[in-house]
């Protein structure tokens, strides 16, 4: 429920009262003497869904865009009139202006924008670094790309320039500045002592989580941006922090700025991927809902030039997100034949030492370093294969050039495993067996 106080020109008090009467609207009526070409204040409670239609018949009866108008939030409204107001107009979309205002609020200026994009970046690799979950959400909540994307819809819808554009510049300069941040810190923690000197970031999963893009990670980005739609629209801004956490723009950029200090251009080229397809999905789903959903400039020849720029930001969306895809595929693909090929291995290690072709020695555990971009390009599969054997006897030479081959020539590619030995002994003694007093002696490992 919206509160409207407005300024009513002078010679317009009969035409504007009658417009709220015919749409049985309560209000109250002030005489106004602060401003010599203004007669009177108008205040009067409406639905949500009401505000822009009953504002359109006001501004035709006189009331015009540059005078005094202000709309507040309401809790509670009394009155018979209203209920039958509230029926006429169910629903809970807001009116154009009051999407116009919110949007702009969500494309703050560079004051505001880049000191959170520097904290919510800082943040976020911190917790990337550290595999903290938890400080990573932390840098989700403050992050500000979220805002701007949904921004650039509304001004596209529309027709408003100026609030497109500042959309558009803030998610560019947003994203090349996380990724630069990134780097920096990235430069910064390698030459000091912050993390650990050996630090592979390959090995770290909070990383690795954030280059393997794949197809759910775009279905997860339209309906992000469906949902930030939905949310501005019905006036639930506490809504678009969860939608912000859960598509998650700033740790990918962050990413992809970690990797390159780090060497791994391919792992920032996936961080890079998985922010720019969120970006560009949340962009389409907004842009359609904010459409769909019926926003669009008041006078005709503005509506007409909106629609004719929602075609083709449509289509140039559309068209990016479809070459996406088709990486998005691959990836997702090549991730399946990876995790295949790991469990696949995995089993067959298994079932080679649990068969004694080795004697007493046994499988313990493997750590696999293989990426789909390593599949996709050929790469040899690299992987540490635990093995334990008892003190008494001695581990065959060559088993790691062996169990390479074996694997290479069932599977066809390049294998490169690392053999570690753990020598161990193992005495069991049987339950019930008598002890030197009578008792009996669980089972025991020493």
């Amino acid at each position: 429920m919206r509160l409207v106080q407005a300024l009513i020109p002078e010679g317009k008090r009969d035409s504007v009262l009658t417009v709220l009467e015919r749409e049985g609207i309560d209000y109250a009526l002030f005489e106004e003497t602060g401003r010599g070409d203004f007669e009177a204040m108008v205040q009067f409670p409406v639905p949500t869904n009401g505000l822009e239609p009953v504002l359109k018949k006001l501004r035709i009866a006189g009331i015009r865009d540059d005078s005094y108008t202000i709309v507040l939030p309401v809790e509670l409204v009394i009155s018979r009139r209203f209920e039958a107001l509230r029926e006429k107009y169910a629903g809970l979309r807001v009116s154009r202006e009051e999407l116009s205002s919110r949007a702009y609020d969500l494309a703050p200026v560079d004051e505001t924008f880049f000191p959170m994009l520097f904290l919510s970046t800082l943040i976020a690799a911190t917790g990337l670094l550290q595999n903290s979950a938890a400080t990573i959400i932390g840098a989700m909540v403050v992050a500000p790309l979220m805002g701007p994307a949904i921004a650039a819809s509304v001004g596209a819808v529309l027709e408003d320039a100026e609030l497109g554009s500042r959309g558009l510049f803030l998610q560019v300069t947003g994203l090349v500045g996380a990724i630069a941040l990134g780097f920096l810190v990235g430069v910064v923690v390698q030459q000091t002592v912050l993390v650990e000197p050996d630090l592979a970031i390959r090995d770290v999963p909070q990383i690795m989580e954030r280059v393997r893009p794949g197809i759910l990670s775009l279905v997860l980005a339209l309906g992000s941006g469906a949902a930030g739609a939905i949310s501005i629209m019905r006036g639930s801004g506490s809504t678009l922090v969860g939608v912000a956490i859960a598509v998650a723009l700033v740790p990918p950029a962050a990413t992809a700025g970690i990797a390159l200090a780090y060497g791994e251009p391919l792992l920032a080229l996936g961080g890079t991927a998985l922010v720019v397809v969120n970006l560009l999905a949340i962009n389409l789903s907004a842009l359609v809902l904010f459409w769909v959903a019926g926003y669009r400039p008041e006078h005709r020849l503005e509506a007409e030039r909106a629609r004719a720029a929602v075609r083709m930001r449509t289509a140039k969306l559309v068209v990016a997100i479809a070459v996406l895809t088709v990486l998005l595929g691959v990836v997702t693909v090549t991730t399946h034949e990876v995790q295949s090929l790991e469990k696949s291995m995995i089993a067959d290690l298994e079932e080679t030492f649990d068969a004694g072709e080795y004697g007493r020695m046994a499988y313990l555990d493997s750590d696999v370093e293989y990426l789909p971009v390593d599949h996709f390009l050929g790469k040899p599969v690299r992987a540490r294969v635990i093995l334990g054997y008892h003190v008494d006897t001695t581990p065959p030479p060559g088993l790691a050039h062996e169990l390479a081959d074996r694997l290479e020539a069932k599977y066809g590619r390049e294998f490169r495993l690392e053999v570690v030995y753990v020598a161990g002994e193992r005495s069991w003694v049987d339950p019930g067996t008598p002890g030197p007093s009578g008792e009996t002696t669980p089972s025991s490992l020493a």
